[in-house]
């Protein structure tokens, strides 16, 4: 028997060294690196799938939420850690077996001989180190599925090396390498396989019967949503809602909208920034539960946003007015949160989608202000407006009150005034496409100018005009001469 067996029988909540171990670092509390996985969504898929008889391994940086789940749940439980720190922390809080060292020394004489489950969330990358010399994903999955008892369950994540981050802002710090860039070996690299179906491929052999797998949003190790098809447009709203969430500064393109479109086009899964895969379990769709609304119809503000690009006056003068009639018939607290992006509208019906910030405003002052909330996100993204002039956020929601009967008064602007500052669109993508377009409009309107000066010139010089300008201007004369001696 070795120390190492000896410890592990005498000691079982001691952390274990295996070989591998980084003794002054933490995936726990990463000083520059990104964080354990953690969250409702792998909460909750923990909660779906693990069994009370269940003997579990935990492999890479899980939140120690997440372990203490898990160690509540389950018959047995194992961690493997790279991190001694880290280590040492999760011994001493959930009195659980610690190994602590990189996959590639995690033999079968550390642990059980074989789990009912692997929980891999964070993915391989984190389970090596500097000092591994080559551990491929694919050879990384290939230890975790020899650990897994006949039947056993997998769970396991990846990181997508084209998600729809990389749209919408670039890392920053991409050329400045953090602590854990450690140099890898050139025979093998420890991040999936680029795409979707490159990891289903890999993870979906013949021992495993299939995958279940989950979009996430809006990161792998954060993720506020995960979702097993992403195909209807509420949850195009909801993982839109997560990643603008996440970037809310100036970005390459509006978040929001990218995401819609990605959706909309059919890759919400292949753009997600991450994955969870569930080998032979069985998980809800959606995580969290109730995520996702139940129900048909698309949020009010797409339609609204479709009228105006296509410059569809009626449908505008129709959803408008419906709108603030719908909006004037609730209560006070449904009133102040129902904005054009946090409704629903199914055909004649409209339903609140989520929470959103409230309004303080009542009566016609709360309907001019979610109108010039929903006035600001159309600029915001870049939207065509279909107006050619008073394009300010002011005179736009004058527009559609207008529609819906209200004539903004001095006490009503005082809902919107704060507003009335120039919006430019988030994304630079949507800033250059509003200069190209707005652009276009100026030389159409000087096209138009010209040809107007052109024709008022050919007037003036016309005979008629002449003549006319000769028999009034006499007239004029004894107007004015008139209009003096009266006074």
């Amino acid at each position: 028997m070795t120390p190492d067996q000896s410890s592990e029988e005498t000691s079982p909540a001691r952390s274990v060294m295996i070989a591998g171990e980084l003794l002054n670092w933490s995936d726990l509390h990463p000083s520059d690196g990104r964080p354990a996985v953690g969250g409702p969504v792998p909460a909750e898929l923990l909660a779906a799938v693990v069994r009370p008889t269940d003997s579990v391994l935990v492999a890479g940086p899980h939140s120690v939420e997440l372990l203490e789940q898990v160690a509540k749940t389950a018959a047995s439980v194992d961690v493997l850690v790279r991190s001694a720190p880290d280590a040492e922390e999760i011994a001493k809080a959930l009195g659980v077996r610690v190994f602590c060292g990189t996959l590639d020394h995690f033999g079968p004489e550390h642990g059980e001989p074989s789990y009912d489950m692997v929980v891999a969330l964070d993915g391989v990358p984190r389970l090596i180190g500097p000092d591994t010399l080559v551990m491929p994903w694919a050879d990384g999955l290939a230890v975790l599925k020899s650990r897994l008892a006949p039947g056993g369950r997998l769970l396991l994540g990846a990181e997508n090396s084209f998600g729809i981050e990389r749209l919408v802002q670039p890392d920053p710090t991409v050329t400045v390498p953090r602590d854990e860039d450690w140099p890898a070996d050139v025979r093998g690299d420890a991040a999936a396989p680029a795409g979707l179906k490159a990891v289903l491929a890999a993870l979906d052999g013949p021992d495993t019967g299939g995958s279940q797998v989950y979009a996430l949003y809006p990161s792998l190790v954060d993720a506020s949503v995960g979702l097993a098809a992403v195909d209807q447009p509420l949850a195009a709203a909801v993982v839109a809602r997560a990643v603008a969430a996440k970037f809310s500064g100036p970005t390459l393109t509006d978040p929001y909208r990218t995401t819609q479109e990605a959706v909309a086009a059919g890759l919400g899964s292949e753009l997600a920034p991450g994955w969870f895969f569930v080998v032979g379990a069985e998980a809800p769709a959606v995580l969290p539960e109730g995520a996702v609304p139940t129900g048909g119809g698309v949020l009010l503000e797409e339609l609204l946003l479709t009228a105006l690009r296509i410059d569809d006056h009626a449908a505008l003068r129709r959803m408008v007015p419906a709108y603030v009639e719908w909006l004037r018939a609730q209560d006070a607290a449904t009133a102040a949160i129902a904005t054009a992006d946090n409704v629903i509208a199914d055909g004649p019906s409209y339903r609140v989608f989520g929470t959103a910030d409230a309004v303080e405003s009542t009566g016609d002052a709360l309907v001019v202000a979610q109108l010039g909330r929903f006035v600001r996100r159309s600029l915001e993204t870049g939207s065509r407006q279909p107006w050619a002039a008073g394009s300010a956020p002011l005179d736009l929601t004058a527009r559609l009150a207008s529609m819906a009967g209200l004539s903004i008064t001095d006490e009503l602007w005082a809902a919107v005034a704060d507003s009335n500052e120039m919006i430019r669109p988030q994304g630079s993508a949507e800033q250059l496409a509003t200069i190209a377009r707005l652009s276009q409009e100026l030389s159409d309107a000087s096209v138009q100018a010209t040809w107007f000066e052109g024709q008022l010139k050919g007037i003036r010089r016309s005979k008629p005009y002449r003549v006319g300008q000769a028999v009034l201007n006499p007239a004029r004369v004894v107007a004015k001469r008139v209009r003096r001696v009266v006074r």
